[in-house]
Order: C-alpha cells, then structure tokens, then sequence
C-alpha cells in the first residue's frame, strides 16, 4: 500500500462541557439502543431516550455529522418505559433495553430486522421465539480489574472500558447468580484478584462451573483455599493457565438438547440461553421438514447441537466445523448416542470445500455460522442445489447480504423468525427458511 501523509480527520469529535440543555423529539432507536432525534439534517443520538418520546438533553460530542447527548429530563415519556430491574442498568455495558418494556424490546427488534432485510421479498409476518427477560443466561465471563487497591469484578462500562463492579446480575440463571453471589464474597476476601484476568461461570447439565483465568501464577498454596470453597458449594472450579488457555486437568461437560446428551469443553462455545435454544433446535426440525431419505449438510456444526437431533429423522447428516477438536466432540457425541449416520468433518468453509461435501447428493443445508455470515461458502451452497436452506444469524446485517446472493441464485424466503435469546440487550438472534 502507499504510504500517505495523516492529515485532519473531518469528524474528530468536539467535547464541549459548555453545550446547553435541549429539547429533541426522538424519532427512531438505534441499533445500539439510543434514542435518534433529527433536526435540520442532523442525527442526534440520545442514550437512554425512547421511540415516541420527548426529551432534554445536552450534547457531550459533537462531529460535522452527527452528536451524541446525555438524557437530563424526559418531557413525554413512552408508555413503553419501565424501571429498570437491575441496579447497574445505568452504568454496565452489558444490557441496553431494561429500561423498555420486554414488548417494546420485541417489537422494536423485529423492526429492526425488517430494516436491515427491507431489500429482501419477506413474507408478512415475522414470527418471534420468546421466553423468560430475566434468569436465562447459563454463562458468562466477568473481568477482573484492581485499581488503586480497589477491586472490580464485572462487565465494560457503557461509556468507557472501565469495568463496573456487579453485585449480582438478574440476566443469569438462578444457579448461577448464587454461586456468583458465593464466589464473589469469598473472592474479595482473597489477595487474588492482582493474578486474574477475567472469571467464566457456567451452568450446565453437571452443575456449575467457575474458570479462573490467571495473570499471574498462583501457588498451590494460594489455590488450596479456593480448592475448597468449591467443593464446599459444590462447585466444579478450574485454574486456566498463564502461558494458554489450557485448563488444568480433564474438563468434560454436558447438556442436554431432544433427549440426546451432548458433551463440550468448557471452554467451546454453546448457546447461552438454554430454553431459546431448545426451541429453536425444535423449530429447525419443523421448518426443514424431514423425511427418513433427506440428506442433510449441518455447517458450522460445533459439537453436534443441531447435527444430533437431525441424524435422528433422516438418512444421512454431514456437519462441518473448523475446529478439529470440536469435530471430535462431534463424533465421539454421535457414537455416544449410536447414531451412525452422522460423519463429522473438519473443514475450513472460507476455502474450496472437500470433495465429500460436492459428491453428497444433499438435499437440505442448516447452517449457524459466526457473525461474519458464511458468503464464502455461498456459491458452492447454490452449486449443491438443496431443496431448503435454513439459516440460523447472529448478525443481521451479514444475514442481509447473504440471503441477498441466495435469493439472486434462485432461492425464495418461505419464513423469517426473531429469535430473543438476550433479552434487554440490543443483539438479535434469526432464523430463516429459504427454498428453491
């Protein structure tokens, strides 16, 4: 690339402490959960605001193209507003919508996939999979940060990349928030925290887990304490290593998904909440609509979450993953189970895929890829001509630009589901069927 001498940036951003309250009529949410106010063709961005709402706010950073304001005072309130549950809500990066009603989040996220799929022939409903708001995440990874000698254990601040310390979150299971609650008050009562880069817990089939990512080395003598607080609270602790990621001894867990036991490493990755997930596995079975002849290609297939259920209703499933070793999590889940006609294959999906896969006679596709989307892939998925495609998003903006080169190669959107797996959060889950 040729070299370029920096000059000015156009949109570095203007603090000024000095900005007077004003009053904005919030037209739109944003994708990040702010307010949107427009005023002579100008966005302002007002955190906190809702749709419908009339508020005061005074800018905190100003660009040519756009401000970000503080709330001060709401003029008209949505009658979609509520007080948020948690007592962090206003300073913890890790929700975004307490503040809205769980309707008004569900609403306001299938508008949003509508907006991010509006190039797209949709048929007219979008259909939503919902449970609880509150008490469903199985897992999660809290940063520990000392500063001054004070001790942090939590999430990223909303504004910043300071960690705010958490009493207790409402978002995990209830297994989980009482051993947080116990680790926590055993935690700061330690000299450890100085040796901790972040802390995983985990609720699973087994019971509950904490990984303990060290820094620093921690002696035996150190870990002995800790040793016992878990087996008193019965719970299963593993010290993550300095030099990798490598956890100290055999860690094997497990959970269950359509009566078929799937086993994982602590450290792969599942589904976080586990209700939604059951129903969306179900929801695959449903809409692919399976016969005992269907020869089915799972990619981005893991450990076997939706391999398994599907080598159960037809005659033959081929689930491709990148990592080798959850493809060998994959096998050894199949065996386990005496489904023999699953083959699990290790493949890179960004590259030509393996002559095995072009030789299948595949007849429908799952797939569940990372949030970059799977547009690699896509022209080797239209060559294998599969009656059904269902796609299952993390990210609807790639979700848009893949389904987009399907529908231009001969395929059609049968249906569209909203997927609620993080409620009072921003992020959005989406299942979609597409047909030839």
């Amino acid at each position: 690339m040729k070299s370029r001498s920096p000059r000015r940036s156009r949109t570095t951003p203007v603090k000024s402490i000095a900005n007077p309250i004003r009053l904005y009529d919030i037209e739109d949410m944003s994708y990040e959960g702010e307010g949107v106010a427009r005023e002579n063709g100008k966005v302002t961005f007002v955190a906190n605001a809702l749709l419908g709402e009339q508020v005061e706010a005074r800018v905190i950073k100003e660009t040519r193209s756009l401000n970000h304001a503080q709330l001060t005072q709401i003029i008209t309130p949505s009658p979609d507003r509520q007080t948020p549950f948690c007592q962090h809500f206003e300073q913890c990066g890790g929700c975004q919508l307490q503040h809205l009603s769980t309707s008004g989040q569900r609403d306001l996220k299938v508008g949003w996939l509508r907006n991010h799929l509006r190039k797209i022939d949709l048929p007219a409903d979008i259909s939503r999979l919902e449970k609880d708001e509150f008490g469903y995440r199985r897992r999660a990874r809290l940063s520990v940060f000392v500063k001054q000698g004070k001790v942090s254990l939590g999430f990223r601040s909303k504004a910043s990349k300071d960690i705010v310390d958490i009493e207790q979150c409402p978002v995990f299971v209830a297994p989980l928030q009482e051993a947080y609650l116990s680790f926590r008050e055993y935690f700061l009562k330690t000299d450890l925290a100085g040796k901790m880069g972040h802390v995983e817990l985990l609720q699973d089939a087994g019971g509950t887990v904490v990984v303990l990512r060290q820094s620093r080395h921690v002696s035996e003598a150190e870990k002995a304490g800790f040793n016992a607080w878990a087996e008193q609270k019965n719970i299963t602790l593993y010290w993550q290593s300095v030099e990798d990621n490598r956890l100290v001894g055999e860690p094997e867990r497990h959970y269950e998904i359509d009566g078929v036991k799937v086993n994982f490493h602590p450290q792969d990755f599942i589904q976080v909440n586990e209700k939604i997930n059951t129903q969306m596995v179900a929801q695959a079975l449903d809409w692919l609509e399976l016969a005992s002849e269907d020869v089915v290609l799972d990619l981005f297939s893991g450990s076997g979450n939706f391999s398994l259920p599907l080598a159960k209703r037809v005659k033959q499933v081929i689930g491709v993953e990148g990592l080798e070793s959850m493809v060998e999590k994959g096998r050894r889940n199949a065996e386990q189970a005496g489904l023999e006609n699953i083959e699990f294959i290790a493949a890179d999906l960004t590259q030509p895929p393996p002559n095995k896969i072009k030789k299948a006679k595949i007849t429908k596709v799952l797939l569940d890829p990372p949030r970059a989307g799977a547009i690699e892939f896509l022209p080797t998925l239209v060559r294998l001509k599969p009656d059904s495609i269902l796609y299952v998003s993390c990210n609807p903006s790639t979700l848009a630009r893949d389904v987009e080169y399907l529908v231009d190669n001969g395929f059609h959107v049968k249906k569209v589901c909203m997927m609620d797996m993080f409620p009072q959060t921003t992020h959005i889950e989406t299942m979609m069927l597409l047909q030839k």
